[in-house]
C-alpha cells in the first residue's frame, strides 16, 4: 500500500489515496501506521476518498484506532495532497467531513500547494452539544477539578469537543500526566482535547494540547480554533482579527469573523511517500 507523510505544523498524518488503494480496516490500520517505533509515525491515519457531495471526502483517524470528525490540520494537507497530484486543478476546494462540508483556499507558489486557509465553520458553544455535563446553557470559566487541583474551563465544539485552560505558563506543564484525567473526565461524556493557553497579547498565544486518542500532539487545528473563539469569550482577544496561535510545531492564524465562522490559515508540507504492508 502506497502512502504519503504529510504534516501542518507538526500535526502529521498519513495519507491514503483511497482513489487509488484499499483499505479494510482503518482502525487497525491506524494503530499500526502511527506507531513511532514499529509503524511509520504519525498522530493519525487519513484517507483521501470520492465524495458525492463535495469535491473530496476526507475520512481521518487517531493513533488508538478511534475515528475523529474533524481535523484542520489534516484538511490542510488533503488539499495539498489533491492539488499537487493533479488530482483537481482547483484552488478553492470543498471537503466533505463528519462535522460537515469545509471550503478550503489554496496558496499556491510554483505549481505546489504551500499554505491554506480553510473555513472550519461556526463553534458549538451550547454545553450539552459539545458534548459537557456542566449546568447553564454555554461553558464559560466554569470550575472543574482535575486530580486534586480546581481549573477554570471553557468548551467549545469544532466538530469535535474541546476544553480550554487559560494558564500562565504553557512549557512547565506536566501535559502527560494531567492531560488522560481531563481527557477521560465523567464531565465529558464522548471524552475532549484539551488546550492550555498562555495569553501573550490581544492578537496573541501560546497553546499546547492533548488530544483525545493521541495526546500530545505538536499542533491542533480545530484545538486553535476553539481555544481562539475562548479566547474571544473571555475578553483576551477580539472577533475579527486574526490571532497568531504559537504551537509546538508552528504557527497558525484564526479569525473568529463577524459573520460567525472562524477562518484557519497555516502551512501544509509534504514529508515523504512510502509504502507498507497493511
Amino acid at each position: 500500500m502506497r502512502f504519503t507523510k504529510m504534516h501542518g505544523a507538526g500535526n502529521d498524518y498519513i495519507y491514503v489515496n483511497c482513489f487509488k488503494e484499499s483499505v479494510k480496516n482503518p482502525e487497525k490500520f491506524s494503530v499500526k501506521v502511527s506507531d513511532r517505533h514499529f509503524g511509520v509515525g504519525s498522530d493519525g491515519l487519513v484517507l483521501i476518498c470520492p465524495s458525492e457531495v463535495a469535491d473530496f471526502k476526507m475520512a481521518m483517524y487517531n493513533a488508538d484506532g478511534s475515528q475523529g470528525k474533524m481535523c484542520g490540520n489534516a484538511a490542510r494537507c488533503v488539499a495539498k495532497y489533491v492539488y499537487d497530484n493533479k488530482m483537481t486543478d482547483k484552488k478553492n476546494i470543498s471537503l466533505e467531513t463528519l462535522s460537515g462540508i469545509k471550503y478550503i483556499e489554496l496558496r499556491v507558489e510554483n505549481s505546489v500547494a504551500v499554505a491554506a486557509k480553510v473555513n472550519m465553520g461556526s463553534p458549538i458553544l451550547k454545553g450539552r452539544e459539545i458534548p459537557t455535563k456542566f449546568d447553564g446553557d454555554t461553558v464559560v470559566r466554569q470550575k472543574l477539578t482535575i486530580g486534586e487541583k480546581e481549573y477554570e474551563v471553557t468548551c467549545v465544539s469544532m466538530g469535535n469537543p474541546h476544553c480550554v485552560v487559560f494558564v500562565d505558563d504553557v512549557n512547565g506543564l506536566e501535559l502527560e500526566k494531567i492531560g488522560p484525567l481531563f481527557e477521560n473526565c465523567e464531565a465529558f461524556p464522548e471524552r475532549i482535547n484539551t488546550e492550555f493557553v498562555r495569553i501573550v497579547s490581544d492578537r496573541e498565544f501560546d497553546m499546547r494540547v492533548w488530544e483525545r486518542g493521541s495526546g500530545e500532539t505538536l499542533a491542533c487545528g480545530t484545538g486553535a480554533c476553539a481555544s481562539a473563539v475562548a479566547s474571544v469569550l473571555n475578553g483576551y482577544c477580539g472577533r475579527d482579527t486574526d490571532i497568531k496561535v504559537n504551537l509546538r510545531g508552528g504557527t497558525l492564524y484564526i479569525n473568529w469573523s463577524a459573520g460567525g465562522d472562524v477562518f484557519m490559515t497555516g502551512p501544509a508540507e509534504k514529508i515523504c511517500d512510502g509504502e507498507t504492508e497493511e
